[in-house]
């Protein structure tokens, strides 16, 4: 699919339909393929690379260009067409300069499920039919593509591309019982008590990075409240263990409504902790109490947090939900 990628970048960038191409480019190692901005067909022949470790939604990189002149072709995969749709909904971009490939996907592979595996010096990976082949300083090791499959593309909730102007591949379906919300449900049947030790032992590994911030489609502002000098919170590592919860929390209250659920947060978090179990808990909440909502399904839709109806729930029902 990479060489069909490629030969179609290449058509519409020298063909003056496009300015410019948003992919990925090969990163330091042979598992970590980052997003990339290529404005000429020798940098797409040279540096363009879409392999299994092309996990990144590159959507967001679309607010870096889009005050530049001419469209911008973006390939973008169904999970991240669900954000495309939410910025253009949010006014963030202009739908009508951007050029979109939907590129069909069966998953993403998860290369801390492959150093797990106790394989370690990795030098280079490659797809063999239903296995990768790892190729190590000591030696290849052989790993079955199903066992190291990235989580999120396991509970993915649709393989259907939500907007595209083209298709390279094979479009997909929504899937009806994914389990994403498995988890989740896990946690709520625990008490309080084992909730709170359950967040407070994943978010104390926070280093306060700040890349689950960066990378998220739903996080736009121009100035985030975390960065505010002022605030004495800005880019610094959490002094106590009230300032540890509260900047996921209000993270994921940002988000509600608006997060598409396409799982980055977890993806890019240098401590593994499941920050996107947080927005799903809000998906969720969502769906029981507003109907069935899923964010960037299209353009038009206003998520129920801001559109009111007589059929919303009431504080009361909410209330007594908090004390169950």
């Amino acid at each position: 699919m990479q060489e069909v990628m490629k030969k179609r970048a290449i058509e519409l960038l020298t063909s003056g339909e496009v300015a410019r191409v948003i992919g990925w480019t090969a990163g330091e190692f042979a598992y970590d393929a980052t997003p990339a901005i290529f404005e000429t067909a020798e940098e797409i022949e040279k540096d363009f690379v879409y392999d299994d470790f092309t996990a990144a939604n590159v959507s967001k990189y679309l607010l870096r260009v889009k005050t530049l002149e001419g469209k911008t072709l973006v390939f973008l995969k169904p999970c991240d067409t669900y954000s495309l749709n939410q910025l253009t909904a949010e006014k963030r971009i202009d739908r009508e300069k951007v050029y979109v490939i939907g590129v069909g996907c069966e998953g993403k592979a998860d290369v801390e499920k492959i150093k797990a595996r106790g394989i370690s010096g990795i030098v280079g990976i490659e797809a063999d039919g239903d296995n990768y082949t790892v190729k190590t300083v000591y030696g290849d090791e052989t790993v079955a593509k199903a066992d190291v499959m990235a989580d999120r593309c396991i509970t993915c909730k649709s393989k259907k591309l939500a907007s595209y102007d083209e298709i390279i591949g094979e479009d997909g379906e929504e899937i009806a019982n994914c389990g994403r919300f498995d988890l989740v449900e896990k946690l709520e049947q625990m008490t309080s008590e084992e909730r709170f030790e359950f967040w407070q032992g994943e978010l104390s590994r926070c280093i306060r990075c700040n890349a689950c911030r960066n990378v998220c489609p739903a996080c736009t502002c121009e100035q985030c409240v975390f960065d505010n000098p002022k605030s004495g919170i800005a880019q610094k590592a959490a002094a106590d263990s009230f300032e540890e919860k509260m900047f996921h929390i209000i993270r994921a209250y940002h988000v509600a409504g608006r997060c598409t659920d396409c799982g980055e947060c977890s993806r890019v978090c240098p401590e593994h902790i499941p920050l996107h179990l947080l927005n799903r808990k809000f998906i969720k909440d969502m769906d029981e109490l507003y109907g069935e909502y899923q964010a960037g399904d299209n353009e038009d839709v206003k998520h129920p947090l801001i559109s009111f109806t007589f059929d919303d729930a009431e504080p009361s029902i909410v209330r007594e939900r908090g004390a169950e």
